[in-house]
């Protein structure tokens, strides 16, 4: 039997303030040099992870507009064992679970070196914040029981 979720809150209806920084913030990380197809990759990652199906189903669909193929996005959470991610998603999407799950270890060491390689200090600012968006992002659609359809 199917369980039904009852929404609980628009938080951003109830004060459209917090909504305007939470977009500004998107705005800016889809400014950055980060290529949009990473963004959404590191978006539907960590909204796998805590488990928000608004926003595995908003950026898968945001995903496949910009170009992104299903066959990766099904493959998404189990980038480890898949052959279709590069070497710098990799690293990207090591880096979104590290974050996601920071109470755990944090960021490490190694992985940080490893991004290092590939990114500049701005551009891993810009990773950092894009996950923390959507980390935050997915605990108000959590929270909120923010439905996905």
């Amino acid at each position: 039997m199917q369980k039904v979720v009852k929404h609980r809150l628009d938080v951003w209806k109830e004060e459209p303030l917090y909504w305007q920084h939470m977009a500004a913030i998107e705005n800016r990380v889809y400014a950055s040099s980060i290529p949009r197809s990473l963004i959404e990759l590191v978006k539907i990652r960590a909204s796998q992870i805590n488990k928000c199906a608004y926003c595995i189903d908003y950026h898968t669909g945001e995903a496949l507009q910009f170009g992104e193929s299903a066959r990766r996005i099904f493959a998404l959470s189990a980038w480890k064992e898949s052959p279709l991610f590069t070497e710098v998603e990799r690293i990207v999407l090591k880096m979104t679970e590290e974050v996601t799950n920071i109470s755990q270890d944090g960021l490490s060491d190694d992985t940080y070196e490893k991004v290092k390689a590939h990114f500049t200090t701005s551009e891993i600012g810009d990773l950092i914040i894009c996950i923390s968006h959507i980390n935050f992002l997915n605990r108000v659609g959590i929270s909120t029981r923010t439905a996905a359809y």
